[in-house]
């Protein structure tokens, strides 16, 4: 899907309203309701309690959007209090007609137009069960100041960023108050959201500014605009990993199939005591669909990765003192024969940093034919000259650093890359003609030809040792299953299913515990759920 930016949303309502006959008071009324289920959701969602309800409204559409929420919230018998910061009268078109119809239905509103107000209310907000923040939207500029940001402030305090186990659940409408839009940088406080429900397509800010956090988890609901208005409208290059990119993917095998369809992965991985890294990328390319996968691993300790999983084949590779891999294996043209008859290469989980290691690596990817997913030592590897990558056979090399590994490519700090986390990757993707996958929160894809997709599946459970690897496995299964005729969405594919195999895997525990080995095991699962998600959708 797109991302717009807040002027291409514009277009897209008034397109909405002048070409498909849909009013724009129409569409805030459709806003507000799916903001009310998003409520319940999240409240069912966290076994929680919704008793006191507090919609925070701006005197904008968002505010607009709130009202309508509120209403719809009350009519299902719930306690909700509504909270103005903004004069009645300051309402203006579809916002004013939403407050005029909250208060026929027997509820006012509380103003709050200074701090004194605000001190008075804001021990019974920080009580209530939910917040809905609803005082700016997607069109907010600049800061936002006195009161507002004293409010934006205190319930950040209040809630630790939306990570204490005690604050009210809080939910933001279309985008988070304080956050730009188009993904600046925010000039002032930001309120943090457990979970945004934004409306018709995810907004730039959401997905790659450095307060993106702030958004918590990314709902984003139809209230009325064709898809397709989306597709036409939107034009700053960015687009969002769900569902629908994938529709034309062969998802479903025939009833004839055998495992040569599916293509046959080799791993080059492992050294002496970091043999777990080989098996986890094996094992998540067989969970991956990979119709075969040969691990090649040191001989030293090709025992311990043999007895891993029994599915998987392994090859020993000729071993330093250091029980890394050897340069000999490149120079008998032993590996040749190892890759023969191979579909993809995925190559350097575990290898370690040992010189002749390296060396070894940077002669692999020079020389080999295969697509190649390169992570970890591999990337360690050209560390020192990165412009080597350029240097190859193969035409498709992916690259999948996290961001200090980005930021060593790139000769900068790491500082710098995630400040502009999609600018780093497109630059990297360029410079040396092939795709990168930047990891961290909100993974970046660029590919070299200017493509750039952004994912927000996934949770902090990732935040673990040999989260990497997985996705290293997984995106090695999927090329030999899909090849490379697009391999942008191919390898954007595996980044969403390793997330959404996260949340899979800690959907009845607590993330905080979750291993690499769980998400790969979900993985299967999760390319179910993507196949139902699409069938719901014909």
């Amino acid at each position: 899907m797109k991302v717009l930016t807040a002027a291409e949303m514009r277009e897209v309502d008034r397109v909405t309203s002048e070409r498909h006959g849909v009013p724009s008071l129409q569409l805030m009324e459709s806003a507000g309701r799916r903001v009310s289920e998003a409520c319940r959701e999240i409240v069912r969602g966290n076994e929680r309690d919704a008793r006191r309800i507090c919609v925070l409204c701006g005197k904008g559409n968002n505010g607009g959007d709130g009202l309508v929420a509120a209403r719809h919230l009350q009519a299902a018998n719930t306690a909700v209090r509504v909270y103005l910061f903004a004069k009645p009268e300051d309402l203006q078109g579809d916002a004013a007609t939403n407050l005029q119809r909250w208060c026929e239905a027997g509820s006012g509103v509380v103003p709050i137009l200074d701090e004194t107000a605000w001190k008075a209310e804001s021990s019974k907000i920080a009580d209530a069960d939910v917040i809905i923040d609803a005082i700016f939207g997607t069109g907010f500029r600049g800061a936002a100041t006195g009161v507002i940001a004293r409010a934006i402030e205190d319930i950040n305090q209040h809630s630790q960023r939306a990570t204490s186990a005690h604050s009210s659940l809080i939910l933001a409408v279309d985008t988070p108050s304080g956050l730009p839009s188009d993904g600046q940088p925010s000039e002032g406080p930001v309120l943090y959201a457990h979970r945004t429900t934004t409306f018709t397509a995810p907004k730039p800010g959401q997905l790659i500014s450095k307060d993106a956090a702030a958004v918590g988890v990314l709902e984003v609901v139809g209230i009325g605009s064709p898809a397709a208005l989306v597709e036409e409208i939107g034009k700053n290059g960015l687009r969002w990993i769900e569902p629908t990119e994938f529709a034309d993917f062969p998802l479903v095998r025939p009833v004839d199939s055998h495992k040569g369809l599916y293509g046959h992965v080799l791993v080059v991985a492992g050294s002496l005591g970091k043999s777990g890294a080989a098996v986890m990328a094996g094992y998540t390319a067989l969970r991956g669909g990979a119709g075969l996968v040969t691990v090649a691993t040191p001989e030293v300790v090709l025992p311990i990765v043999a007895s891993g999983h029994p599915e998987y084949m392994t090859e020993p590779l000729a071993t330093t003192e250091a029980g890394t891999a050897s340069l000999g294996n490149r120079a008998q043209d032993q590996f040749a024969q190892i890759e023969e008859g191979k579909t993809v290469l995925a190559l350097g989980p575990g290898l370690g940093l040992q010189p002749e290691t390296q060396a070894f690596i940077r002669k692999v990817v020079a020389q080999t034919e295969l697509p190649v997913v390169l992570d970890a030592d591999g990337l360690n590897a050209f560390a020192a000259n990165a412009d080597a990558l350029r240097q190859r056979r193969t035409q498709f090399l992916a690259i999948t650093p996290h961001p200090g590994e980005m930021a060593r490519l790139l000769r900068r700090s790491t500082k710098d890359v995630q400040e502009d986390r999609v600018s780093a990757a497109r630059e990297a993707a360029q410079k040396w003609n092939l795709h990168v996958v930047l990891k961290g929160s909100h993974t970046v894809i660029a590919s070299p030809g200017g493509e750039i997709f952004v994912n927000t599946s996934g949770n902090p459970g990732l935040a673990k040792g040999g989260s990497g690897d997985v996705l290293t496995g997984l995106l090695a299964a999927l090329t030999a299953q899909f090849k490379t005729k697009d391999w942008t969405r191919t390898l954007a594919l595996g980044v969403y299913l390793h997330g959404k195999g996260a949340e899979l895997a800690t959907a009845a525990t607590d993330e905080s515990g979750l291993l690499a080995t769980d998400v790969a095991a979900a993985i299967p699962n999760a390319r179910r759920k993507l196949l139902q998600e699409l069938q719901r959708r014909d």
